[in-house]
């Protein structure tokens, strides 16, 4: 009887461990709100595939990787997982929502509000917006 109440408190103590890792593993983050008026922005740039990859390998790729998948050498030392910009969650957003969000950054995600230009910004944009799958 011993025997069996010892396993099973062996296997709980496992599965909270478990548990633990793998909670701090995922991000909790809240629900990033953007502000009414930026979702509804229109999209000021043509799209300049050249202009945004490099903006892209400049500022963005050290994080979420050369195809936007969130695999960039600097996102394992990050406490919250890049974003993916392939999914559909992602895709979904409007332009202005991803401008919002590269302008003005969060946590980890730096804002580039002054460190290049709304023209650059959207070009940014553009230029995620042809990681679709």
């Amino acid at each position: 009887m011993k025997l069996k109440n010892l396993k099973t408190i062996l296997a709980t103590s496992m599965l909270v461990v478990f548990g633990l890792a793998l909670m701090s593993s995922i991000s909790l983050q809240k629900p990033w709100d953007v502000p009414a008026k930026f979702k509804a922005m229109k999209n000021s740039s043509k799209a300049d595939a050249a202009a945004g990859k490099e903006l892209w390998n400049k500022n963005c790729a050290s994080c979420h990787g050369k195809t936007g998948i969130g695999d960039g050498p600097k996102s394992r030392t990050l406490e919250t997982s890049p974003a993916n910009f392939t999914k559909a969650p992602f895709q979904a957003q409007t332009d202005g929502e991803i401008f919002y969000k590269t302008k003005f950054g969060r946590g980890e995600m730096p804002k580039y509000e002054g460190k290049i230009g709304d023209d650059e910004i959207w070009q940014l944009v553009n230029f995620m917006r042809g990681f679709k799958k």
